[in-house]
């Protein structure tokens, strides 16, 4: 595996050595299985990636996917003047591409497998807690594999969790333009704190997405904090056949209490489906020697097994599984987990639940309904009473203030460009003490208000 120490130290501080050696000898790969439309007029040179299959079947390929031919054509024609461009905010997307979920919903599919956090703060040994919350960090990538977008949240839009392994859970959208959300969990073995914002740059018929954000978690008993590095991802056939996510590259998370780190290299997609969903790495001392090797697919399973310098299995040594996915439901609509269907009912709602928060969306609702028409027609109007809300904010002079995040003075750098942090202030947990205290209404009946002026919809 690891064959000397250059290659070691190479590898786990920048991309080098191990790593290095596999993402070269396959970094042809999706080039090579890729074709573009033959045929087709005007869509020469268009893109097309059959993930189970070889080059010479993107035109088939091609008229595969949930677009009907003419919403396909028609989309078409009004996304080619944004190749090559950032297209996070400039693109006002149609539901049928989307599923019942916002972002902030979205981001609260990592507490799925939370007691791999509790294994990890309970743990004495120091690299074992790695592999517990590396293997957290990597069993939400399961449920990012759905090729469905979800909402873009509204400013000021909320998302509570209770009622999962002890967890507090709050997310907020703190920024329109750029959008970006802020979240924060807690349980009596964890804390976790996330500004989560993305780079993007679309390619036609697929789209690159480069994650900007910071994620902080804390293990309270030995006060260790974990920040991690997780590799872009992109998302091949938009438009023209069957819409898949790969995420090749490197996912880093580094101790930052005793420089111990890991170093996952998810290897990208080859011809008929090779190497997708595969992951393999170490986790690496302070001194950069490896000391238990990792391997698995990140949409099934993960396992570990001690190593020597050179980063082969130690002798007398098994190889144990640390994660499995559990299982989804079958032919669900939009690939969603049984958590997924949890995330979005009111069975994880607390007392009283925010009338900012995900749950209570109208198009949200309507589409998990079944009404494309209703949900359609629901977005429009959200969206251009955020419009309004914006333009009032304006005439005021005012400047849109986060409720549970406030805005730090710390830059955090990342591999794709610098990021703003945005900080619990601790606000939520006071709210929800009074709150747990009260006696409380019917959520389900409650309107779905993230606005910070009630009056802003007289001009929407």
């Amino acid at each position: 595996m690891a064959s000397n120490n250059d290659e070691k130290q190479s590898g786990s501080s920048g991309g080098g050595g191990f790593f290095s050696s596999i993402a070269s000898s396959l970094s042809n790969l999706g080039s090579v299985m890729s074709k573009s439309v033959n045929g087709m007029l005007g869509y020469e040179g268009l893109e097309v990636v059959n993930p189970e299959g070889g080059n010479e079947d993107a035109g088939a390929e091609a008229q595969r996917g949930r677009w009907k031919a003419e919403d396909r054509d028609n989309y078409w024609k009004m996304m080619q003047k944004y190749i090559g461009a950032d297209v996070t905010s400039l693109v006002t997307l149609p539901v049928i591409i989307c599923e019942p979920m916002t972002n902030l919903q979205k981001m609260a599919e990592l507490m799925e497998y939370a007691h791999l956090l509790d294994l990890a703060d309970e743990c004495e040994d120091p690299h074992m807690r790695l592999v517990y919350s590396a293997s957290w960090f990597i069993s939400v990538y399961y449920a990012l594999q759905r090729t469905w977008k979800p909402f873009n949240p509204i400013l000021g839009e909320t998302y509570e969790l209770v009622n999962h392994a002890g967890i507090t859970f709050i997310a907020e959208q703190v920024s329109h333009h750029p959008p970006m959300g802020a979240a924060h969990a807690e349980n009596e073995h964890f804390i976790y704190d996330i500004t989560s914002k993305v780079k993007t740059k679309f390619l036609g018929n697929s789209v690159e997405v480069y994650p900007l954000g910071r994620s902080r978690l804390t293990l309270k008993k030995s006060g260790v904090v974990l920040d991690l590095v997780p590799p872009p991802t992109k998302v091949h056939n938009l438009i023209f056949g069957r819409t898949w996510i790969d995420s090749p590259g490197e996912m880093i998370l580094t101790n930052l209490t005793t420089g111990d780190k890991v170093l996952l290299y998810f290897q990208p997609c080859g011809w008929f489906g090779a190497g997708r969903y595969e992951v393999d790495g170490y986790v690496y001392n302070s001194e950069e020697e490896p000391k238990i090797l990792m391997t698995g697919k990140w949409n099934e399973s993960l396992s570990y097994q001690p190593c020597d310098l050179e980063g082969e299995p130690l002798p007398g040594s098994t190889m144990k599984e640390v994660w499995r996915a559990a299982d989804a439901p079958k032919n669900d609509k939009f690939q969603y987990t049984y958590f997924a269907h949890k995330i979005n009912s009111f069975d994880t709602a607390p007392k009283k639940l925010l009338a900012s928060d995900s749950r209570l969306r109208p198009d949200r609702y309507a589409l998990e309904k079944g009404d494309l028409s209703k949900a359609s027609s629901e977005k429009s109007r959200l969206e251009e009473r955020q419009r309004a809300d914006r333009r009032t904010r304006e005439a005021k002079g005012d400047e849109f203030k986060p409720k549970w995040f406030n805005l730090s003075n710390e830059v955090c750098p990342t591999p794709w460009g610098d990021l703003e942090v945005y900080e619990y202030n601790g606000k939520y947990h006071e709210h929800r003490a009074a709150i747990d205290s009260s006696d409380h209404a019917d959520v389900k009946t409650t309107e779905f208000n993230p606005w910070q002026y009630e009056d802003s919809v007289a001009s929407a």
